[in-house]
């Protein structure tokens, strides 16, 4: 078998049903790198090269599964930063998330939001 020759590093994507809102979303509310690339598109940069792609798509349904993972040091405070940001996260009564959102019954501390397009997110502590 032959491996792949890839040209550059892999990235992933995902779509959204609003490329303004979305670019707001993560540069203004996360403060994550966006840029535009030539087709238009957005793409996110996350550090040591990652980057991911998000794309137009009409009559787009939001995943009903987490998208993306953001690892932070201290989840208390990256909740508290979003929720002052107007992140709402969502609750999870059957799993026990607590007020604030977060999952703290085994493995790691991890809460769960939504971008505009309705795609699941989420902080977990590192």
């Amino acid at each position: 078998m032959t491996s792949l020759e890839l040209t550059r590093q892999p990235f992933s994507g995902f779509a959204v049903d609003d490329l303004p809102a979305a670019r707001a979303f993560y540069a203004e509310t996360l403060g994550l790198t966006v840029t535009e690339n030539e087709m238009g598109m957005l793409e996110l940069h996350l550090g040591t090269g990652a980057i991911v792609l998000i794309y137009p798509r009409p009559g787009h349904v939001p995943a009903q599964y987490t998208i993306l993972n953001f690892p932070v040091t201290d989840i208390e405070s990256a909740v508290d930063s979003l929720i002052a940001k107007g992140v709402v996260f969502e609750q999870y009564p059957d799993m026990g998330t607590d007020d604030k959102g977060i999952f703290r019954h085994g493995g790691p501390l991890i809460a769960w939001f939504t971008d505009p397009a309705g795609n699941v997110m989420s902080v977990l502590q590192d």
